[in-house]
């Protein structure tokens, strides 16, 4: 049996985090006090008080003279597609409070060979393609995303073609015309230049740092269902779920 050594502050640092990410703790909501904190997961004042610490370090949390601890997110918090399909199978949403999304294209197009080979599609082939920024309750970007799907979904989800939101979001979409439902992702993550399209729909100048990512929605038996990559501006931390 494996022993978890990870300081106790580490660890109720790593489930407040989890709160966050998945939108329990909204931008501007109170963090549980460090009394609250240590009489909830059992531990001292002093340990407490390092959470709330780890939190603020991290541009997660921010703290004014007289007032409560409060969450922070609309400039620091990066959640990727694979933390959106957790909140999705947990919470049955998509985006946390204030974050919406505007779609920038569905349509019909051969895709990357990386997205094809993992999609089992072959060169010239088309798969369905929609495009996005999210953006955050203050209308700041805080992401553009693509994502890829079998090009026979077009016909059975003709909503993945439409350039509007779907609001339970595509996994949703999916499963309930198929019954195939993501339960799982897979992804890889780097640091890369933004490109002339990244930065205008981001509002940075072609070249600056961003954080690209890439994942893979999978179903019960593993098999791909949704492929797709992220960028966000650098200096946005992405929140790891669990320690």
């Amino acid at each position: 049996m494996s022993l978890d050594r990870t300081p106790p502050y580490l660890q109720v640092a790593a489930a407040l985090r989890r709160r966050i990410v998945a939108g329990e703790l909204k931008h501007g909501d109170a963090l549980p006090s460090v009394r609250e904190l240590a009489t909830e997961y059992g531990i001292s004042t002093a340990t407490a008080q390092k959470v709330h610490r780890v939190l603020k370090s991290e541009g997660l949390a921010e703290a004014r003279q007289g007032a409560a601890t409060t969450v922070s997110t609309r400039r620091t918090l990066h959640r990727t597609a694979a933390d959106r399909l957790e909140a999705a199978l947990s919470t049955g949403r998509i985006y946390a409070d204030g974050e919406y999304a505007v779609i920038t294209g569905a349509d019909l197009s051969e895709p990357p060979t990386w997205v094809g080979d993992l999609l089992g599609i072959e060169p010239g082939g088309q798969a369905v393609r929609r495009q996005r920024v999210t953006h955050s309750a203050d209308d700041a970007p805080v992401s553009t995303s693509t994502s890829w799907f079998a090009g026979e979904l077009a016909d059975s989800v003709p909503a993945l073609l439409t350039a509007d939101r779907i609001p339970a979001g595509t996994p949703a979409a999916i499963e309930a015309a198929t019954g195939r439902r993501a339960v799982a992702s897979e992804e890889a993550s780097t640091a890369a230049a933004a490109t002339e399209e990244q930065a205008r729909l981001l509002g940075l100048t072609p070249g600056d740092p961003v954080s690209l990512s890439r994942n893979v929605f999978v179903d019960a038996v593993g098999e791909p269902i949704e492929v797709g990559e992220s960028v966000a501006p650098a200096g946005r931390w992405r929140v790891h779920r669990s320690v």
